[in-house]
């Protein structure tokens, strides 16, 4: 196996000013690592180290920002479809994820722990998935420019990773939300069709952090891919009964918990040792 990532060791964080970035930086300077940050933009409020600004579509940034250090969280990409146009997200993702990939390897990182997306496994889901839970083995089946940016990035891993040596490690990421956002959830409950397009999953912030650390702790080789969602839906309805009502003709492959995730998170537990903590249930008066 290759060299896992202990605490002591220097983690660059590429957009660290972001939502994911920011609990990034924050988990892995109070579980004993040293960060590096970067963003092009500020961050709105302090992370507890200073953040370089560094435009990573500039090869030479991109080797700037890793050099010395030992590994690399890179959540640095536009995070979604709609926000630009389709071309510029595409060129964009792409450019930093191939010069960050080339300046991890060129450097001789340990390790390579990046955000892909749940999008590549075909969200929106206007066609019904396949079967439920939705596991790795549905990709990629990319539907915008944006998870297209993301399977090129995927694709790039992989030969990075057979190039290299070097463990390259996707975390498919579910909607990343917080506790200032659970207060939406009640608005979905009467239409289930609301939040389809992504089986009614999500991500806690937090959980989103404490994957990309067990992401670089973890026993891993070669490029691998994970879907990283909460435990549970965003619903107060039962997970079963709501894919029936929405996607009556999509299989459930096994049985489930009553509120339990349509987005598999069992290869992230079995490999990486994902264990999401939180849940917007929590948050409930």
């Amino acid at each position: 196996m290759a060299a896992k990532i202990r605490a002591m060791a220097t983690i660059c964080v590429t957009g660290a000013s972001g939502r994911a970035g920011r609990v990034t930086v924050r988990d892995l300077l109070e579980h004993g690592y040293e960060v590096v940050a970067t963003d092009v933009v500020a961050p709105k409020e302090d992370l507890g180290v200073q953040v370089l600004r560094a435009d990573l579509t500039d090869y030479g940034q991109a080797i700037e920002v890793l050099q010395g250090v030992d590994a690399v969280v890179h959540l640095a990409n536009i995070p979604a479809p709609g926000i630009h146009t389709p071309v510029s997200t595409f060129t964009a993702n792409t450019s930093m994820n191939y010069n960050v990939f080339t300046a991890a390897t060129t450097l001789g990182l340990q390790r390579v722990v990046w955000a892909s997306s749940e999008t590549t496994i075909g969200l929106p889901f206007d066609v019904p998935p396949r079967y439920a839970p939705i596991d790795e083995a549905h990709y990629p089946h990319p539907t915008s420019s944006y998870a297209l940016s993301k399977v090129t990035a995927e694709t790039l891993a992989e030969h990075f990773a057979a190039w290299s040596g070097i463990p390259f490690v996707a975390l498919r990421f579910s909607n990343i939300l917080g506790p200032a956002e659970y207060e939406r959830f009640p608005s979905y409950w009467e239409d289930a069709t609301a939040r389809k397009w992504n089986l009614w999953g999500y991500i806690d912030e937090r959980d989103a952090a404490a994957a990309s650390r067990v992401a670089l702790e973890a026993d891993v080789t070669g490029a691998s891919s994970y879907i990283i969602a909460a435990a549970d839906t965003v619903m107060n309805r039962a997970s079963a009964e709501l894919l029936r009502e929405v996607f009556p003709d999509t299989p459930l492959t096994k049985e489930i918990g009553e509120f339990e995730t349509l987005l598999s998170i069992d290869r992230a537990r079995a490999v990486l040792g994902f264990n999401p903590r939180h849940s917007w249930r929590d948050h409930q008066g």
